[in-house]
């Protein structure tokens, strides 16, 4: 998928989230240990990790199923590596995903809690 068309889905996760009231914190949150689409808090204040996951065709299988366990453990490295930078202290934080299967105009899945910390 190009860049292009990712950031096209990744814009369309975000306003999503944001109707459903959640505020932007971070947006493309990089490191060494790897990489956070979206970082957003929530209405009761809990850090969000968000992973924006899409397949326009699903020969391979859908969105969803595209987060492996080394996807989700690169993901747990980099939001401990945030929350380490971090001055603010969080009281909860958790691991969402948005899976478009589709074109970005689709509507996305939007699953909370899909997956802990240990990855």
């Amino acid at each position: 998928m190009s860049n292009q068309l990712g950031a096209a889905y990744e814009a369309r996760a975000l306003q999503y989230l944001r109707r459903q009231r959640l505020t932007l914190v971070a947006r493309n949150y990089r490191c060494r240990r790897g990489e956070i689409d979206l970082i957003m808090r929530d209405p009761d204040d809990v850090l969000v990790f968000v992973e924006v996951r899409a397949r326009r065709q699903r020969d391979f299988g859908g969105a969803l199923e595209s987060v492996t366990t080394r996807k989700r453990q690169r993901l747990v490295a980099a939001a401990e590596h945030y929350l380490a930078t971090q001055t603010t202290a969080w009281p909860a934080c958790r691991f969402d995903v948005i899976a478009f299967d589709g074109p970005p105009e689709a509507a996305p899945q939007w699953v909370r809690n899909a997956f802990d910390g240990s990855g």
